[in-house]
């Protein structure tokens, strides 16, 4: 069930600040007609940080009636009992599994990340994925914390979003003889971990290529090496684009570009810079996108 392309869906917001709810169905029927293997709403890219507990309850219910593919909804936070809550609502809505972030600003110690899933975990019954994004939370976690974890049931996989290939790789290592998925973080180190031994990728590209992200992943899983790395080549230059400044800047800006629902960001995030706007533009050109 979670093997492939996971777009981490962007949200998109009205004029007045209000869940574009219509777009939201929108963009999830364009990348399922386009291949995706499941969907990741209220995440980082969904700028989960900004919603209420409530606009946050709502998107997740969203996307799991309008999804025919596996849901996994964002549900994490820094705090152990609104992590619970969210995750549990998560699991009565019917979402096929819950992504939890690693709490951040706290910078728990090991010990206290290892609490903090296993309490969410035994608390809540729903497959749970763990997210490591350090460059966020200001807290990395370690190879041997994931292989402590992966041995709690129902905790069945991560997203991978530190940037450090020899950690992911020893995640892999860890946990090889576990039914444990590591799916990428990263759209740029994608093919690098399905080289590894990981199972996809939880993507920001997604957003507005699904078809060709999921076409590279599925090269790859169906042995079709020289394909796959030569669609990863192809659509560097974009995955690097679309960091040029905080995600989900410039992805929401393509977007809107290419007439997908994307709508305003939410303070306090503002506007890509004239200049990256140029540079996006003009991969977008290049791969024949505007």
């Amino acid at each position: 069930m979670f093997e492939g392309v996971f777009p981490a869906l962007v949200t998109p917001f009205t004029k007045d600040d209000k869940v574009d709810e219509d777009g939201l169905r929108s963009n999830i029927a364009f990348v399922i007609e386009n291949g995706v293997s499941g969907i990741v709403p209220a995440g980082c890219t969904g700028e989960a940080a900004t919603l209420s507990h409530q606009e946050q309850k709502n998107i997740i219910d969203i996307a799991i009636d309008a999804s025919s593919v596996p849901v996994i909804a964002g549900t994490g936070s820094n705090n152990t009992k609104e992590a619970i809550e969210i995750t549990k609502y998560a699991a009565d809505a019917g979402a096929d599994a819950a992504m939890l972030i690693t709490p951040y600003y706290n910078k728990p110690t090991d010990a206290g990340l290892i609490k903090h899933y296993k309490t969410v975990a035994e608390t809540c019954d729903i497959p749970i994925i763990l997210y490591n994004v350090p460059s966020r939370t200001g807290k990395n976690m370690t190879a041997d914390v994931v292989a402590e974890l992966a041995k709690v049931e129902n905790i069945i996989g991560i997203k991978e979003a530190s940037g450090d290939i020899t950690q992911v790789s020893k995640i892999i290592e860890l946990t090889r003889e576990q039914d444990f998925i590591v799916l990428s973080g990263d759209d740029s180190l994608t093919l690098p971990i399905l080289v590894l031994g990981g199972k996809g990728v939880v993507s920001v590209a997604a957003n507005i290529i699904p078809r060709q992200v999921s076409d590279m992943v599925s090269a790859f899983l169906d042995g079709k090496l020289d394909r796959a790395r030569e669609l990863h080549h192809i659509l560097s230059p974009l995955f690097r684009a679309l960091f040029l400044e905080t995600n989900p800047i410039p992805v929401k800006t393509a977007m809107g570009w290419l007439g997908l629902a994307a709508g305003e960001l939410r303070l306090p995030l503002s506007p890509l810079s004239e200049e990256n706007a140029t540079k996006l533009r003009s991969v977008l050109e290049s791969l024949v996108m505007l």
